[in-house]
């Protein structure tokens, strides 16, 4: 894992197991997620070949262009992406694991950016596993997307998350300094920073996301 809110999710699911295998979905409490919540989602995948959105915030519902509650989650992968994003499901569901995929995403224009999403998976009561909370967050620069909406992506990328993985965090590149030599073709565009002490904001509704994130996993709201 890359980014800061990917290690803060997964040490958020690893506390609430409490010795279980697993958390369950009505442990989750959204306010001890908000800062993130807006790019958080609830994932069915009871069929992983075609696992459904139950939820998922604003922010990634603007980021796709369209609300993706009761959608396919395979929907915006490309086709060579689908079947590796299906086996690694049922991976991390039989294994009771988090998993990581890094992809690429792009617009029908061509904007490319990079991405990363987690899956950690839930149970809803009795039974095996079918559900997954999950998390996408941008580790490039977002201007080359321009405001416009992501088209499709394809899996670059996966891994089961082990615990004790240590932290690296993204930023946005700065502009390229000028060039001392001649720029290679096919030089990577996207930069790592290994180091950044201040966390990421995230700017989101977050009345309204809460609400819907509560509603969803029917999680009563406690006295202020």
């Amino acid at each position: 894992m890359k980014h800061r809110n990917s290690h803060l999710l997964v040490g958020y699911w690893s506390r609430l197991r409490k010795g279980r295998d697993l958390p369950d979905q009505t442990d989750i409490d959204p306010r001890a997620i908000k800062r993130m919540l807006s790019y958080v989602f609830i994932l069915e995948a009871s069929d992983p070949a075609r696992p459904v959105y139950r939820l998922a915030g604003t922010s990634l519902c603007d980021r796709f262009g369209i609300e993706l509650k009761s959608t396919n989650f395979l929907s915006h992968w490309e086709a060579g992406s689908r079947g590796a994003l299906t086996a690694l499901l049922r991976q991390a569901l039989a294994t009771k694991q988090p998993v990581c995929l890094s992809s690429i995403a792009t617009t029908s224009d061509h904007g490319m950016i990079e991405l990363e999403t987690v899956l950690a998976p839930v149970s809803f009561g009795p039974g095996q596993p079918v559900r997954f909370i999950g998390l996408v967050q941008v580790l490039s620069d977002p201007s080359p997307l321009a405001g416009k909406p992501i088209a499709y992506e394809r899996l670059v990328g996966s891994q089961l998350i082990r615990e004790d993985e240590p932290l690296s965090t993204f930023e946005t590149p700065p502009p390229p300094m000028p060039p001392m030599l001649p720029a290679h073709p096919r030089a990577p565009h996207l930069r790592l920073v290994v180091s950044q002490n201040k966390p990421m904001t995230l700017h989101f509704d977050l009345d309204e996301t809460m609400r819907r994130l509560a509603d969803a996993l029917n999680i009563m709201a406690l006295p202020a």
